[in-house]
C-alpha cells in the first residue's frame, strides 16, 4: 500500500528527464564548486601536478560527451523500437524504465556540461592557480565515472530491447505486483463483504472521465473514512477500465445529512483515485499477466512462428503463479486506519482468464505448445491443489476441447489426453 504522493515520486523518478536533470545541476555545481575552495590550495602546489593540463581535458571530455550522448540516444530509440515491435509496445514502459541506460545517459550529459561550465569559467580567469588544481582532481575523478560507466553501457547494449531480456523485465514487474499485493489483497483496507446489500440511498461516486485506474490511495481513503464517519465501498481495482459516470466507490453515511458535506466527500475520495490513458505494472498483477500472455501470442503468429517463445512464457506463467500460491496462505496486512474502507480482491480465475485463455487459443494448433501448457496446469494444480484444482482442471479440459478441433493427427490429440489425464479423470 502505498500513499498517492510516494506513487507519484517513484514514477518521477522513473523518467529519463529528472534523472538527466539532476546529473546535469550535479555537473554543474561540480564545475563551479573549485572556485569556492580554491583557497585551500598552497600556491606552489599547480605548478607541481600540471594543473594547466585541465584545459585540454576538458575540451576532450565536452567534444567525447556530445557525440557519445547523441549516439546513446539513438541506440536508446533503436531498443525501444525492438521491444515495441520484437515483443509488445506494452512492455516498452519497462525498458524505457531502465535505470542502467538513464543513469549512463544523465552521466554522460551530466559531465558535458561540468567540462563546459569548466572551460567557461576558465575562460573569465574565475579559478585562477589554486583552483585549477581542485578543478583538475575533480575531472580526473569525473573521467574515472565516465571511463565506469561506458564500460557497463557497452555491456548492457548487448541486452537492451532484446526479446530474452524484455521478457525477463515483464516477469520481474509482475512478481514484484503479485509479491505486494499478496502482502496486500486489499490494498491495506478491509474485505469487501460478499453478500453486502447496501441501500438503495447509498452515495454513489462516479467517475469524471475515461480510461484506467492506475493507483488507489488507501491511507487517503481511510483519512477521508474517519473525518465523515463513513464506510467507502470502492468498487474499483487497479487496472479496471472506468468510463464518465461509471460507479468508482459507494459511501454509507448512517445520520448524514448535508449537500455541502457530500459534494465535499466525493472529491476528496475522487482525489484519492488516479485515473490514467494506460495501465500500469506496479499495482496490477493482472496486467503483468496480460502481457506475457500477449508475448507468447505475438510468438505464435503466422509471421513470428516462434513457439520456443511461446513455450519460454508458460514457464514464467508458473513461477508467477507459484508465487501466487506460495504467499497466499501468509497473514495479509490491513492497516487499521484504513478499517473503514472496503475493497475486493483479485479472483484467481481472472488471473488464470488473462494469462492461460489467449495462449490456449492461438496456440492450440501446436501440439508442443499444448503439452507444455497441460504440464503447466497439472504442476500449479500439484504445487496447491486447495487454491489451483479446479480451475487447473477447467483450463484444461478447454485447453483439450480447442486442441481437438485445431490439431490434425489423432496422436498429437491422444498424447495431449494422456497429459492431462490425471487432472481430467
Amino acid at each position: 500500500m502505498i500513499a498517492r504522493w510516494r506513487w507519484a515520486l517513484a514514477r518521477l523518478t522513473k523518467r529519463l528527464w529528472f534523472r538527466a536533470s539532476l546529473f546535469s545541476l550535479l555537473g554543474i555545481a561540480t564545475a563551479l564548486i573549485a572556485i569556492f575552495f580554491k583557497g585551500f590550495v598552497p600556491a606552489s602546489l599547480p605548478t607541481q601536478i600540471g594543473a594547466d593540463a585541465v584545459d585540454k581535458i576538458l575540451g576532450i571530455i565536452a567534444s567525447s560527451m556530445l557525440a557519445v550522448t547523441t549516439f546513446s540516444l539513438s541506440t536508446m530509440v533503436s531498443a525501444y523500437s525492438a521491444a515495441s515491435s520484437g515483443v509488445t509496445p506494452r512492455a516498452t514502459t519497462l525498458v524505457m524504465e531502465d535505470s542502467t541506460t538513464q543513469n549512463a545517459l544523465a552521466t554522460f550529459i551530466g559531465s558535458f556540461l561540468f567540462s563546459l561550465v569548466g572551460i567557461i569559467a576558465l575562460s573569465t580567469g574565475a579559478y585562477g592557480a589554486q583552483g585549477r588544481v581542485v578543478l583538475f582532481t575533480v575531472t580526473i575523478g569525473v573521467v574515472i565515472l565516465i571511463v565506469y560507466t561506458l564500460l557497463r553501457w557497452i555491456d548492457h547494449l548487448s541486452k537492451l530491447g532484446r526479446v530474452g531480456e524484455t521478457i525477463d523485465r515483464v516477469e520481474r514487474a509482475t512478481l514484484e505486483a503479485i509479491q505486494s499485493r499478496m502482502k496486500w489483497p486489499f490494498l491495506g483496507a478491509a474485505e469487501y463483504p460478499a453478500e453486502l446489500g447496501l441501500p438503495t440511498s447509498t452515495s454513489v461516486v462516479v467517475s469524471p472521465e475515461t480510461g484506467y485506474v492506475r493507483h488507489i490511495d488507501v491511507q487517503a481513503l481511510g483519512a477521508v473514512a474517519q473525518e465523515f464517519d463513513v464506510r467507502i465501498y470502492v468498487e474499483v481495482l487497479p487496472g479496471t477500465f472506468v468510463h464518465e459516470g461509471m460507479v468508482l466507490a459507494r459511501t454509507l453515511q448512517p445520520g448524514h445529512d448535508g449537500a455541502e458535506d457530500i459534494q465535499i466527500l466525493k472529491s476528496r475520495i475522487l482525489a484519492a483515485i488516479t485515473i490514467g490513458i494506460r495501465r500500469t505494472f506496479e499495482h496490477d498483477p493482472r496486467f503483468g499477466l496480460s502481457v506475457l500472455s500477449e508475448i507468447a501470442s505475438r510468438a505464435l503468429s503466422p509471421a513470428v512462428n516462434d513457439p520456443g517463445t511461446a513455450i519460454d512464457i508458460v514457464g514464467r506463467g508458473v513461477r508467477c503463479f507459484t508465487r501466487w500460491a506460495t504467499q497466499a496462505d501468509e497473514s495479509a496486512e490491513v492497516d487499521s486506519a484504513c478499517m473503514q474502507v472496503h475493497l475486493r480482491g483479485l479472483n484467481v480465475d481472472d488471473l488464470f482468464d488473462d494469462f492461460f485463455s489467449p495462449r490456449a487459443r492461438d496456440g492450440a494448433s501446436v501440439i508442443e505448445v499444448d503439452i507444455r501448457t497441460m504440464k503447466a496446469l497439472v504442476s500449479l494444480a500439484e504445487i496447491n491443489p486447495q487454491f489451483f484444482k479446479v480451475i487447473c482442471r477447467q483450463h484444461a479440459m478447454l485447453l483439450i476441447k480447442r486442441a481437438r478441433t485445431a490439431l490434425v493427427l489423432d496422436e498429437d490429440k491422444n498424447q495431449l489426453e494422456r497429459v492431462a489425464s490425471n487432472l481430467v479423470s
